[in-house]
């Protein structure tokens, strides 16, 4: 039996130019509930963002899910796991971060309940400047943040925490234990997601290699393979375009 772990933003949706400019496809939630459903309930959405804008994003939809990198676990019981409990980027450092977007037009700052992303789709020319403002802020050796980079984006966040880390907590309870994983990403931040489904004897499947780089692919993968996923395992190695 399978179980999915998917990505939301670059892999379920498209990439907008801003976080709260995203689209969700009506279909969407309906193919994801139909999904989970077959599965048993083993599909958790592993995301950057937090379990409750994932929430708002694909209602009525819920499920399993991690948000902010792993920070944030909600079993598909319901219940639910903060790790680390309680930290949180310092105020200081968000108000640096609000200070440079005040002053670079086009920047974008994204505050999470643990984390801080700054983004700069919207004025590529600032990546050096960007980057070299957050590592001002969070050294290679910091003990408790790091630095997460993301498409036109970089972020900090806990270093305890990853999307690894949180395909491993959710495979070590029900419904997911004993199944093969299958996580699906498009980012940095799923790599880790991807190589903790291999260890488990699963597939990390990256969406510019499996499925062109497209989201649409994805979401016609995952509704043309609905019954297949429910009920056995995919072969080692898909063709996105056999599949999707």
């Amino acid at each position: 039996m399978t179980a999915l772990f998917l990505d939301l933003d670059g892999t379920l949706l498209e990439i907008a130019a801003t976080p709260e400019t995203v689209v969700v496809p009506p279909a969407l939630p309906v193919l994801l509930d139909h999904l989970r459903a077959l599965l048993g309930g083993a599909l958790a959405i592993v995301s950057g963002r937090s379990i409750v804008t994932i929430d708002q994003l694909l209602k009525p939809f819920k499920s399993a899910a991690a948000g902010e990198h792993g920070v944030g676990l909600r079993f598909d019981d319901g219940t639910t796991e903060e790790m680390p409990a309680g930290l949180a980027v310092p105020e200081a450092w968000r108000d640096s971060l609000r200070t440079l977007a005040e002053r670079w037009p086009g920047i974008l700052i994204e505050p999470k309940q643990h984390g801080c992303a700054v983004h700069y789709r919207l004025a590529p020319e600032r990546h050096d400047d960007v980057w070299k403002a957050v590592r001002a802020l969070v050294p290679d050796d910091h003990p408790l943040f790091r630095l997460i980079p993301a498409r036109e984006a970089v972020e900090i966040g806990p270093r305890a925490t990853s999307k690894g880390f949180a395909v491993e907590r959710l495979m070590a309870g029900s419904p997911f234990r004993g199944r093969r994983p299958i996580f699906v990403g498009d980012d940095f931040t799923d790599e880790a997601g991807m190589s903790a489904a291999r260890r488990f004897g699963g597939e990390g499947l990256r969406v510019a290699e499996m499925f062109k780089g497209d989201p649409a692919l994805v979401r016609g993968w995952l509704a043309n393979n609905a019954e297949r996923l429910g009920g056995r395992p995919l072969p080692q190695r898909m063709s996105a375009g056999a599949s999707a």
